[in-house]
């Protein structure tokens, strides 16, 4: 692949993590030719803690002086041009570009030009999964990825063995028949977190520029209003808005086409949704929130390939969700539990409720004696093929979770993510390849969607999660959701609508049991801290709180009377806080602790006054997750 001479301020961003911590620029370039030196010509000829020196150096002169008005936005922002950029660098946008690259490559057109930005300091580091992947996907993009024959294959895959289904009680545990659609056979139970590591050395292999820690926090349009790419956001603004001596404007990176692959409720792309119109002809979304933890068990105890799911016990009757539990790695357990974000009872935690699965019998007796050794939470799209938005915009599209190509009957949606970024991936070839200027649309994209698996899977599954809305509420579900699975095959003239959006299904605390959590043992379950603390995230306290509320006051006058506190609880982070204060007039004052924010989203789509928007923090923040 032939050198690109790296834009300066992109270097300059590199040179300095959020963490204080130097990092291995990610531009196409293997890690081997970076250890080697060859990356220097990438780079400008200052040496990087010369460079480090000067640039803090112009920061102070610059900022000596700075007035109170100083507003950063007035500076100019660096750019650059790309063919195609892709925002997140989940299995979607990872395989979007490695598909986009290998189309160029064939057709001899090396500096056709793929970027990918990713919040996080690495790849893989805000990704959390179950996972029990279907390889289908995979297999057609990169048919040698687990061949013996491959030096570079990925290597941490358990073959999946064993399915197991049980409805829990309190104590016990009942068999159920496992649907169809849950049969695991050749599927393969892994770390999504390894597996986007893996995908992204492939990228650069095949000449992706990958660019982790910038976080995309604009969409930029042209005077016709049509997407022409996105910007990072500041580096080096105070809490109070201010620039400090770190100050550096945010990049835009121009492109011809730009995919957002964001995964689940992406800050950019609600705005495009919304801009657009892109859910005019479709249902609302719906949600579950995911909050997992990976344990080394005892090897007595470890039964490779063993894939439990169960339902029932801890949560009640009119709240869907599930737990599970898989065996995987050496000694290793995935074990976490889904909830449906539709739950009415504000006085629930979904936290609380994964703690006292935890202590059941069928998982206590896997994980006693064992060791957590990692946490991470997040939520999962839940609204299936009445909810799939308008994909295609101009200048872009939606790809993977961010369009909502969840089978969740299946509980698998990497492989409909991978499949969705390849598909708009060669749509956009196709486009790219027969319009050298004017605006992109990507109507081929739409088209290979309704032609696709994924159109087909997600069709046949349409009514079981909205089957859940029945004055019989889980048993009622299950009971069609079974008559779904076994006779009608998705074949029903009917298709079933989702119920309230999941802020507005909340009901007020006066309607609803209080409900008590035991405190955790420390051996089994955990304080919300100290997990937190096993996510390993990160956020330098002095920039503006990326959890936007305009007025804080204001908030709790609004939620504290009718919900107490139901911010505290759906957070699995303990990010939202209702603080005794005798001077406040509710007796209570609403505090943020953004620095805990492990980027699940669930304010933002769970807030019954919608007055929480999530936006990103400074690129390379959040959660460093491990194994999840």
């Amino acid at each position: 692949m032939a050198s690109r001479a790296l834009p300066a301020s992109i270097a300059r961003r590199m040179l300095l993590s959020p963490r204080n911590v130097p990092i291995a620029p990610r531009t196409g370039v293997s890690a081997t030719r970076f250890a080697s030196g060859l990356w220097k010509s990438h780079w400008p000829a200052l040496r990087i803690a010369g460079q480090r020196r000067a640039l803090s150096a112009t920061a102070r002169s610059r900022f000596a002086d700075v007035d109170d008005s100083f507003d950063p936005r007035q500076q100019d922002r660096e750019s650059d041009e790309v063919d195609v950029c892709i925002v997140g660098g989940g299995p979607a946008g990872l395989s979007a570009a490695i598909r986009l690259k290998q189309m160029a490559n064939e057709a001899g057109n090396e500096d056709f030009r793929v970027l990918l930005l990713e919040k996080a300091g690495e790849l893989g580091d805000h990704i959390v999964s179950g996972n029990v992947i279907e390889p289908s996907a995979l297999n057609e993009l990169l048919p040698d990825w687990s061949s013996e024959d491959n030096p570079n294959r990925f290597e941490h895959i358990t073959p999946a063995k064993v399915d197991k289904m049980k409805f829990l009680t309190k104590t016990g545990s009942i068999p159920l028949p496992k649907p169809p659609q849950m049969n695991n056979h050749g599927n393969y139970i892994i770390s999504l977190n390894q597996l986007v590591k893996w995908l992204g050395e492939r990228a650069e292999e095949v000449g992706v520029e990958v660019y982790p820690g910038f976080a995309a926090s604009e969409v930029l349009y042209d005077h016709e209003g049509v997407v022409k790419g996105v910007a990072t956001n500041d580096l080096g603004i105070s809490r109070s808005g201010k620039p400090k001596d770190s100050f550096e404007r945010g990049m835009e990176f121009h492109a011809r086409v730009t995919l957002l692959a964001e995964g689940c409720h992406g800050s950019l792309s609600k705005q495009v949704i919304k801009k657009y119109d892109l859910r005019r002809d479709s249902q609302h979304q719906t949600y579950g929130l995911g909050i997992k933890e990976i344990w080394e068990i005892q090897p007595e105890k470890f039964q490779s390939g063993l894939i439990v799911h169960s339902m029932g016990y801890p949560l009640p009757s009119d709240t869907y969700g599930g737990g599970w539990m898989y065996h995987f790695g050496d000694n290793m357990v995935s074990i976490g539990l889904v909830v449906g974000l539709d739950y009415p009872n504000p006085w629930m935690a979904p936290y609380g409720e994964f703690q006292k699965m935890k202590h059941h019998p069928m998982y206590k007796d896997v994980l006693e004696g064992g060791k957590c050794i990692s946490y991470g939470a997040r939520t999962l799209i839940e609204g299936g093929f009445q909810s799939i938005p308008k994909c295609a915009f101009p200048g872009g599209a939606l790809i993977g979770d961010t369009a909502g190509f969840v089978n969740l009957p299946k509980i698998k949606g990497t492989h409909t993510a991978m499949r969705s970024g390849m598909l708009a991936a060669e749509a956009a070839w196709d486009a790219l390849k027969g319009n050298n200027d004017g605006t992109i649309f990507l109507y081929d994209y739409e088209d290979k969607l309704r032609s696709s698996t994924i159109w087909k899977e997600l069709k046949e599954v349409r009514n079981m999660r909205p089957s859940f809305h029945n004055p019989l509420g889980l048993y009622g579900g299950v009971l069609y959701s079974g008559l779904e699975a076994y006779v009608l095959r998705g074949k029903a003239p009917w298709t079933l609508k989702h119920g309230k959006p999941d802020h507005a299904a909340t009901k007020t605390a006066d309607q609803c049991k209080k409900i008590e959590y035991p405190k955790p043992d420390g051996k089994i379950s955990f304080d919300i801290l100290t997990s937190v603390s096993r996510s390993g995230t990160n956020h330098e306290e002095d920039q503006p709180v990326h959890l936007q509320v305009k007025d804080w006051e204001k908030h709790a006058e609004m939620e504290w009377p009718k919900y107490k506190g139901v911010e505290n609880r759906f957070c699995p982070a303990g990010v939202y806080e209702y603080v005794e204060d005798d001077s406040k007039d509710l007796g209570v004052r609403f505090q943020i602790n953004a620095q805990n924010c492990v980027h699940c989203k669930t304010c933002d789509i769970k807030d019954p006054s919608q007055d929480i928007n999530w936006s990103t923090p400074q690129g390379g923040e959040g959660p460093k997750y491990v194994l999840t």
